[in-house]
């Protein structure tokens, strides 16, 4: 599909990077991996033709269509949700008014007998078969099923894009963008802005896309669960493997080690040969041997290991003060947007100590109740703050919080005190803001050098309790890790509201659901609140199934309707077997998942290990499309 040789992009003299070769095909799923600032998104740009390249070839195959998920989108005001979603039928649109205008002009016309009439029904006839082989008959269906998998309701459809966030018009040019059918698919962060449910269904999506996709994405378990392939840009060089992240981390791993072993040998070796060298020098009957010698060392050629850029930031969260027992106290929250009800009869209480992660779908109240709290909006209800409790509070949208036209080192002295403003330097050198890039204004910081000064900002506040909105956007993979283990080792309370499952897998100790005006508690992690959630979503559908069964029992009186009903167990029986495979193969991979975290490797050294894996989350997959077409057997 896409030969690219040598590809050098320079920004102001220097290489971001330089002599870039790689091939994609159809089937390629690949995760393109890397620091902030190493280049993925620029990567994807020349890619997809926004941005020049300085040196080397690209080259596509004929009639190779690529489509491109950009960070920054603009829409045009006044139309609907499915109205920007038909955007992506360019030629059905096309093709459909032209039809329209060809059957308004038949209505009208009346010389059944012209040759210009004639033309007319070949027109309809041509244009008829191009709307059905462009999949005219079809297009509105499959927008609506994208648009919903991507957390749209039906009842979102008809309101116009201006009233929704940023984040849920990202989703809505990201169905635009599934829709087309590209041979080549570039995303750019695409789960930012989803929720885990959404996040699930994207991942199905991808997984079963047969042209080449390339992603940029810091989630690990979203790279792992959907690319075949990883590249990762480093120090201006790539590395390119045909395995998920994961995977590809310790096999290139392993690659290093055996390249440092081989390249300390090699030195050995030559230490000695320079020794003998200098050794048969000093003897004229030994000179010509030391000039063979030397002659051998010029030939051998170097044992280079691959470079590693380790810089990783420095985070630690120090406790301020001890606060009370409670840090806070709720009773009947609630909170409106004009008609739209988003949190009712809250009630709360969270206790000194606690790690409890705030999920759910989109616009059901996570980040708002986050807001509630710090006091940032206002709401309904009675909500108290501890006794000494001091809060840190990290925004989602860094943007607005951050003056664009401030340098990084004005920012962050503006918010010190007299007792930390000298520590200010330090602390950005902590947070990877070196040399000149204190000088940088805050436009054009990254979406993660944003993140990085945010956090860095926090410390400068005594806080005793931490209140994140989706911390990890668009922080590289090595800095969400240093990230997580500040949060872990912090002593304080922490609410952190996330997507990223493995950002929350062992950080919190307690999950509440947000859904439907109400949150529900779950004692557990991330892990836990997605099996139990899974296992309700399962619960209520065999609730609507045994209504259906009662409803064909009722009215059993006849010889059809006695085999129906006999039919009807059949299916709900393979439907509970299903359901308890399904349980029961969740478990092992849990455990599975366990062992990769706590030995990695012992497991790696272990050839059937992920085989086996891989082989139980294709089954899950498998019986997860029966459990679906079984529940739907059953409720037809």
């Amino acid at each position: 599909m896409l030969n690219i040789h040598n590809i050098t992009v320079s920004f102001q003299g220097e290489d971001l990077f330089a002599g870039i070769t790689f091939r994609l095909n159809g089937g390629n799923r690949v995760g393109l991996v890397g620091k902030n600032g190493a280049g993925k998104s620029t990567l994807l740009k020349v890619i997809s033709g926004d941005l020049e390249y300085d040196g080397g070839t690209m080259a596509f195959e004929k009639d190779v269509s690529v489509g491109f998920l950009r960070q920054d989108i603009d829409f045009v005001a006044g139309r609907t949700i499915l109205d920007e979603a038909y955007e992506a039928f360019i030629e059905i649109k096309e093709v459909e008014r032209k039809l329209e205008n060809v059957n308004k002009e038949l209505l009208e016309r009346t010389d059944y007998e012209s040759d210009s009439y004639s033309e007319l029904i070949n027109d309809l006839t041509d244009l008829t078969h191009r709307y059905e082989l462009l999949g005219g008959y079809n297009y509105q269906g499959n927008t609506e099923k994208i648009l919903q998998g991507l957390g749209f309701k039906r009842e979102d459809f008809d309101k116009l894009t201006d009233t929704f966030s940023g984040g849920w018009r990202m989703r809505i040019e990201l169905a635009k963008l599934l829709l087309q059918n590209n041979d080549i698919l570039l995303l750019d962060e695409p789960t930012n802005h989803l929720d885990i449910e959404s996040i699930i269904w994207l991942e199905t999506f991808l997984k079963n896309y047969s042209g080449a996709v390339v992603l940029v994405s810091h989630d690990r378990m979203f790279l792992d669960n959907v690319t075949n392939r990883t590249i990762e840009i480093s120090l201006g060089q790539i590395y390119d493997f045909k395995k998920p992240y994961t995977q590809y981390l310790a096999l290139r791993g392993e690659i290093r080690e055996k390249q440092l072993q081989a390249q300390k040998n090699q030195e050995k070796e030559i230490k000695q040969t320079e020794h003998l060298i200098n050794k048969f020098r000093a003897k004229a009957n030994k000179a010509s041997m030391a000039q063979s010698l030397i002659k051998k060392l010029d030939k051998v050629e170097r044992i280079e290991v691959d470079m590693e850029d380790t810089a990783v930031m420095n985070v630690k969260f120090p406790l301020s003060i001890q606060p009370g027992k409670i840090i806070v106290e709720a009773f009947d929250l609630a909170k409106n947007y004009g008609d739209k009800q988003v949190l009712e009869n809250v009630d709360l209480l969270i206790e000194r100590g606690s790690k409890i992660a705030f999920v759910g779908q989109n616009g059901q109240g996570k980040s708002t109740l986050a807001k509630m709290m710090v006091r940032e909006i206002p709401f309904e209800g009675n909500m108290k703050i501890g006794h000494n409790v001091q809060v840190g509070y990290f925004a989602q949208n860094q943007s607005e919080y951050l003056d664009g036209e401030k340098t990084v080192l004005q920012i962050m002295e503006d918010a010190a005190t007299d007792t930390n403003r000298m520590r200010v330097r330090d602390m950005l050198g902590s947070f990877l803001f070196g040399g000149d890039d204190v000088d940088k204004k805050a436009k054009i910081l990254s979406g993660g050098e944003r993140n990085r000064l945010a956090l860095c900002k926090l410390l400068l506040q005594p806080i005793n309790t931490l209140i994140m909105d989706e911390p990890t956007n668009h922080l590289d993979i090595a800095s969400k890790n240093v990230l997580k283990k500040a949060l872990k080792d912090f002593e304080g309370t922490l609410i952190v509201v996330s997507h990223d499952r493995d950002f929350l897998q062992g950080l919190t100790s307690t999950v509440y659901g947000f859904k439907d005006k109400v949150i529900k508690e779950y004692l557990g992690d991330i892990d836990y609140f997605l099996e139990q959630h899974k296992m309700e979503n399962l619960r209520e559908a065999e609730k609507r199934t045994e209504v259906v069964v009662e409803k064909k029992v009722s009215n059993a009186n006849s010889k059809e309707n006695r085999q129906n009903d006999k039919e009807q167990k059949k299916l709900q029986n393979k439907l509970s077997k299903v359901e308890t495979e399904i349980s029961d193969i969740e478990k092992e991979i849990i455990s599975m998942d366990a062992r990769i975290a706590d030995d990695f490797e012992g497991v790696s050294s272990d050839p059937n290990f992920y085989k086996t894996y891989q082989a139980k989350k294709d089954r899950l997959d498998g019986l997860m499309e029966s459990w679906s077409e079984l529940e739907d057997q059953v409720n037809a």
